[in-house]
């Protein structure tokens, strides 16, 4: 198979695949794209090392933020580090599939999309309000998928507690005790190394908790956000002046009520024909009639 052939394939697979397969796409083609900038600076002896993750993670300075605005979305589809992306799109890949067993393709977008920015939010919130950070403010920045990831599990946790899964080493274990420990492994250690990421991911963990919650209330807080990304992406969709109509598919229930109401409007034809004659029907009776007879 030719490379035009393969980028081919993947196009299909992305457009034809679930929200869950195009999120791990999306990841991947972040990380290669940013390993790819990487080498060619690398060979040209371009002295701008990580050029494009500093364009996309999210600084954790409002000053640098104000130029960089896009970066609270850009960051949650960024790593640098293989292990990194590995285990996130892993744990994305598992939890994922669980969450579609229950919930839609849409909600999964929302929920890793808000509880990134949910992530973002706490992460640059904590780096300006507590003096812990005032020395590394300047220079700190979260990437990584981590946030939205978090989001995942922890809402598909809320959602059926005491699903069952199988851990190497461990066997079955219930998710909401996966859901405490990986909250409570980000809370032990936020003081140690990375404590913005151990941040963001509390971020993404409290939103998908609170969004589970709400829905099991009947409120769908992505509700709105979502109306505001189809808008967005109506705009890059090609209008065309074909019209076509969706239609419900008929249920056993319909089809017998519309085939008695058919055999009804025969049966008073060929009482009109029995009563007066074939030449007494009006145009719209022999048609009808007419397309009857070929159904038989």
């Amino acid at each position: 198979m030719t490379g035009t052939g393969i980028l081919e394939e993947l196009k299909e697979t992305f457009k034809k695949g679930s929200m869950l397969t195009r999120l791990i796409y999306l990841n991947l083609g972040v990380y290669l794209a940013v390993k790819i900038v990487d080498i060619f600076l690398f060979l040209f002896s371009v002295e701008s090392p990580n050029l494009l993750v500093k364009w996309l993670a999210v600084p954790a300075s409002l000053n640098q933020l104000l130029f960089k605005p896009w970066t609270v979305f850009s960051y949650m589809f960024l790593h640098q580090d293989f292990l990194h992306i590995l285990f996130n799109l892993l744990w994305l890949y598992w939890l994922g599939k669980i969450f579609l067993e229950y919930l839609t393709g849409k909600q999964l977008l929302n929920v890793y999309l808000l509880g990134g920015l949910s992530g973002a939010a706490l992460f640059i919130l904590a780096f300006n309000l507590f003096p812990a950070f005032n020395q590394s403010i300047e220079f700190s920045y979260a990437l990584g998928a981590s946030a939205g990831v978090l989001a995942i599990v922890i809402a598909t946790a809320t959602y059926v507690p005491n699903y069952t899964i199988y851990l190497m080493f461990l066997g079955p274990v219930k998710l909401k005790y996966i859901a405490l420990a990986s909250v409570a492994l980000d809370i032990v250690t936020l003081d140690q190394s990375n404590p913005g990421g151990h941040i963001a991911h509390l971020g993404g963990a409290a939103f998908g908790f609170l969004y589970i919650k709400q829905l099991r209330k009947g409120k769908d807080i992505s509700g709105g956000f979502g109306k505001t990304l189809d808008s967005i992406s109506s705009w890059f969709k090609t209008k065309s002046n074909l019209k076509v109509t969706y239609k419900r598919g008929e249920t056993d229930i319909d089809y017998n009520n519309r085939k008695k109401a058919e055999q009804k409007e025969i049966d008073k034809i060929l009482e009109k024909i029995a009563k007066s004659g074939y030449e007494s029907l009006s145009k719209n009776e022999k048609e009808i009639l007419f397309k009857q007879s070929k159904n038989l």
